[in-house]
């Protein structure tokens, strides 16, 4: 990939603009294709990637009717078939299919809410519409939760999926919502024993947001699941992992009781670094030796303790879960790359710490130099 060619480029490019008008001629007649994808592509150089579908329904509002309910025909005459329904993950659609949903807050929001819903419902099965559909949350929440509640039972999994991705508390890139877990956990009920991984994720995801604030509300709503006997207790098991992954790193005893790892246990932790000095861009390359006198579950993370400007600059990453043996070592490796450039997070030469937690506790921590 040439330097420079960001995610935006491999998004909105002359390819894609081009088949997005071409679906639009398709369902509107006398539309000209061609005329709106020069349009829309002249615009996204000096646009943020979210600004940009922003920017695509500036291009195509002109073409429609005024009234809010002909446009949302006309919307959805020019979709593209629904994402493929044999799919059971990973198919979140595509970024040029988010128009209508903007198009729904824009004009259907106040006056016509109902018919907005019905568009958001049919444009979720081409694109996610967890971003549209906040903004209703915000006007309407008693309604919108309401019909988020039939759309919970829907045939389609990615309408299924939007009820717990669009109601999620920290959506990433989506709008604030002021729902509380009361409203909607109950929607999560409804979902958790879902048979498809995208949903499923979603409401893993969804817990994981509601941990950061109440992990007991998670945890009592986990063992609710857990005795209810309705989904696999192995995806239910992958599900509790996931939704507790924030408080884990956190060392929450709560979160690594109900997944099995006994906070208190005594463990026997030596590391042993390749190397006292690491450089910018190398990896630091480490063993971690655990022992104890009886046989355990074990999740081991560890926590770099990093130099520079401000305090507070640490970051906890995964190493390995695994079992011990009474009175038998377990040896973990493990080669970290000290990745230099990175526009979020900037290294700094000088001395750093290394701590491993094992079950949540600080068994071991190391120094090293960053060149």
């Amino acid at each position: 990939m040439a330097q420079g060619y960001s995610l935006k480029d491999q998004l909105f490019n002359a390819e894609s603009l081009g088949q997005l008008g071409a679906e639009y001629a398709a369902g509107l007649p006398g539309f000209d294709g061609a005329g709106f994808a020069h349009e829309a592509l002249s615009g996204v150089p000096e646009r943020t990637l979210m600004a940009c579908l922003d920017w695509f329904a500036d291009c195509l509002e002109p073409h429609l009717s005024a009234d809010f309910p002909a446009m949302a025909e006309q919307l959805k005459a020019m979709m593209p078939p629904p994402l493929d329904p044999s799919r059971r993950d990973d198919d979140f659609g595509r970024f040029i299919h988010a128009v209508p949903g903007i198009l729904a807050v824009r004009h259907g929001l106040e006056q016509h809410r109902e018919r907005a819903l019905d568009l958001i419902h049919a444009a979720t099965q081409r694109f996610s519409m967890e971003f549209s559909i906040r903004p209703f949350l915000n006007r309407w929440p008693e309604e919108t939760l309401a019909r988020m509640a039939v759309w919970a039972e829907d045939d389609n999994y990615h309408v299924r999926r939007l009820v717990s991705e669009g109601t999620r508390p920290k959506l990433p890139w989506g709008r604030a919502i002021a729902l509380t877990p009361a409203q909607t956990l109950p929607l999560l009920d409804r979902l958790h024993a879902d048979p498809t991984r995208f949903v499923t994720r979603s409401v893993a995801n969804h817990l994981n947001d509601i941990s950061k604030t109440d992990t007991d509300a998670v945890l009592d709503r986990l063992r609710g699941w857990q005795e209810a006997g309705v989904q696999d207790p192995q995806e239910l098991a992958w599900m509790a992992r996931h939704a507790l992954r924030t408080r884990i790193k956190a060392g929450h005893a709560g979160a690594m009781a109900y997944l099995g790892y006994a906070a208190g246990a005594e463990v026997d932790v030596q590391v042993r670094l390749e190397a006292d000095a690491v450089a910018i861009g190398d990896w630091l390359r480490f063993d971690v030796m655990l022992q104890a006198d009886t046989r355990l579950p074990v999740l081991v993370d560890y926590r770099i303790c990093f130099a520079g400007p401000g305090r507070g600059r640490e970051k906890v990453f995964k190493l390995k879960a695994g079992k011990l043996e009474a009175g038998r070592a377990l040896v973990m490796s493990k080669a970290h790359l000290m990745k230099g450039g990175a526009s979020t997070f900037t290294l700094y030469p000088g001395a750093h710490e290394m701590v491993v937690q094992v079950n949540g506790v600080d068994r071991a921590r190391v120094g090293f130099t960053l060149v």
